[in-house]
């Protein structure tokens, strides 16, 4: 068992915390450097990277496009690894230095929309899509929208970078947030076996919010051996669920972007683009 830590009285940042993302992590906010954003041609700029985060409104942009909604948007790439995000073009957009962030230039003037939620909320009222307009229907889209947001970090800032990236196996994280990814999908499933969608009857951005998470570890894309340490098989409505998300066309579309390797795209600038890589 390593040494047991005793923490100071006042923390300082005197040395990186180590794992996948040290080069990146600090105590402060703001911009380490000035650059300007690049700007494309259509209505909606969207600066962000496929994570899962950053795939939640991918998803609803080829979502919209495909309900036939004007939602024409230039996806950049924002590589946090190289930290781009701290520029001060994106900290103009987000000053929380987090993706994804857009730009909404179909105004008279700009409006800036920064966490992933917000986004989601924000384009759906502005089409009135994707959310449902019935008042308890609503608010139940609405609260799953508000569950995948505040459990999020648990999911990937606490399982996924405790069994996957930290520097160090150390029991007692792993188990704590093994637990917690756990009991989400357990009620994630429960819900799942009441009704076909997060909100109800209804496809809405709830699905997509939560998709963006669950969907990276159900396609076997997220943390490594993280389907089978969280015998993600065994919760079959999530599982149902996640297969008949990903046989959405604006799924399968969306989860390409901002993403590097083959048959992904680093940038969106069209339809053509993605039509390229399926």
């Amino acid at each position: 068992m390593a040494d047991a830590y005793t923490p100071p009285a006042v923390w300082t940042w005197e040395k990186e915390s180590g794992g996948k993302f040290a080069n990146i992590n600090r105590p402060i906010s703001g911009a380490t450097h000035d650059q300007e954003l690049p700007r494309g041609s259509h209505p909606f700029q969207l600066h962000s990277m496929g994570t899962p985060n950053g795939q939640k409104v991918s998803i609803l942009f080829e979502e919209l496009l495909a309900a036939g909604y004007p939602a024409e948007y230039d996806a950049w790439l924002i590589d946090i690894t190289k930290g781009p995000q701290f520029s001060s073009g994106f900290v103009e957009i987000n000053p929380n230095s987090k993706i994804p962030a857009l730009l909404d230039l179909s105004g008279e003037k700009p409006i800036r929309v920064f966490e992933s939620g917000a986004i989601l909320l924000y384009l759906a009222e502005k089409f009135g899509a994707f959310i449902p307009t019935d008042p308890a229907e609503r608010a139940e889209c609405l609260s799953w929208l508000m569950w995948q947001m505040g459990s999020g970090p648990l999911l990937g800032g606490g399982f996924g970078h405790f069994y996957a990236y930290a520097p160090e196996k150390i029991e007692y994280a792993i188990d704590r947030f093994t637990m917690e990814a756990k009991r989400l999908l357990d009620v994630a499933d429960k819900r799942l076996g009441e009704v076909p969608y997060f909100a109800g009857q209804q496809y809405t951005i709830a699905d997509i919010a939560v998709y963006g998470w669950f969907g990276m570890i159900a396609r076997r894309e997220a943390y490594g051996t993280a389907y089978e340490f969280l015998d993600f098989a065994s919760y079959k409505n999530v599982v149902r669920w996640s297969d008949e998300m990903l046989a959405r066309t604006a799924v399968k579309r969306g989860i390409k972007v901002n993403r590097m390797g083959d048959s992904l795209v680093q940038e969106r600038h069209s339809a053509a683009d993605i039509d390229a890589v399926m």
